[in-house]
Parts: C-alpha cells; structure tokens; sequence
C-alpha cells in the first residue's frame, strides 16, 4: 500500500491508540490480537460490539494502522489499542501467558517453498504463540488459500495446539469480516476456517 503524506504526521501524534507494546499494559478484561490486522475493518467493528474485551491489532504498514485508528476514533473505541510492529516480533510485545485470542486472518501464503518460514501459521511462529497465550487460549485462523490451509493444518500438528474445527465454507451471519473476507465473500469465494486451543498443561 503507498504510504499517503498525512500518515507520518498523524501517528506521530497520536496518544490515545498507539502502543509500542504491551508489556506493561494491565487488563481486566480478555485481550484478543489480530496478527496483521490489514486497515483494522474486523477489530475496529469487533471492538464496537464487544466493549467487555481488549482488542489489539498489529500491523507493520503504516497506512493501514492510521486508517484503522481513524476507524477506532470514528467509534470512539475505548477497548482498542495498536502497535506497529512486525509479526516476527509478537513474543517479544507480549508478556508469555497473557493473550486470551489470537486471530491470523488472511495472511500472506508465501506460495513458494523457498518462502514458507514466513508464513505466519509456521511452526517457529506457532512456538511464539504458544508463548504468549494463556492456557487454555483460542487461535482462529482464516485464509482464502486452499494450499496454504493445508499446509498450515500440518503445521498445526507439530505444535501444541489442539484442533477444536475446522470448516472450508466459513461464514457466520452478522459477524464482523476484514476487507478481504468480505472480497471474497462477495465473489462467492470459499473462506477456509480453523479454530485450535492451546493446551500447556
């Protein structure tokens, strides 16, 4: 995405939004994380309908966290926050067991072997997950890429991740979508769909 002359200006002054990380951010409330949260469409509108939680988005392209803070004033979200960071980085942002939900929504499939360690379903980043959730913690991940689904179903089973469903026709009524998923949706698109839960008893 081109980077657009205001984003620079704007994030450097935002204060209400936008955190470098959360390791000391207190929080009564379950904190849910989208992991490349795209321009914030699904947790902005996520964040509206469920006040009771914390939601975080991570993101690394700076057009897309202004625009989704935009959405979040624009709502006037009160249980929102931002980082700009890359993925690579979520264990070092996170204090270990304190992320209830985790959700990886339309990621890159680096299609090519050569570059399937970045895929953010691979089995070092997996490893970072399994860090920072709480036991007993939800990851949801959605893709519209078969191949990749697949892949990462494998990847899953190396980890400590239990499979609670899986559904290769996702959609639910009423619930908040990313741009892409709504893309797809539109298109009459399949929308593969995964949930597991971390066991580290």
């Amino acid at each position: 995405m081109r980077k657009k002359k205001w984003v620079t200006p704007f994030l450097e002054n935002e204060e209400n939004y936008l955190v470098e990380d959360l390791l000391h951010i207190e929080s009564e409330k379950p904190v849910y994380i989208e992991i490349g949260m795209g321009m914030g469409d699904f947790i902005t509108q996520s964040a509206a309908l469920h006040p009771d939680v914390l939601y975080i988005g991570l993101e690394k392209v700076e057009t897309c966290v202004a625009r989704a803070i935009k959405k979040a004033q624009d709502l006037k979200l009160e249980n929102f926050k931002v980082m700009l960071k890359d993925a690579d980085k979520i264990d070092e942002l996170c204090k270990p067991n304190s992320i209830d939900l985790i959700y990886l929504h339309f990621s890159d499939p680096w299609p090519k072997k050569r570059t399937h360690k970045r895929r953010l379903t691979y089995l070092p980043f997996l490893k970072k997950y399994e860090t920072i959730l709480k036991d007993k913690g939800i990851l949801i991940y959605k893709t519209d890429n078969e191949s990749f689904f697949d892949d990462s179903l494998e990847y899953f089973k190396e980890s400590s991740f239990v499979q609670l469903e899986t559904d290769r026709n996702y959609y639910r009524e009423g619930e908040p979508m990313t741009a892409y998923q709504e893309k797809f949706v539109n298109e009459g698109k399949p929308i593969f769909y995964a949930k597991y839960q971390i066991d580290k008893v």
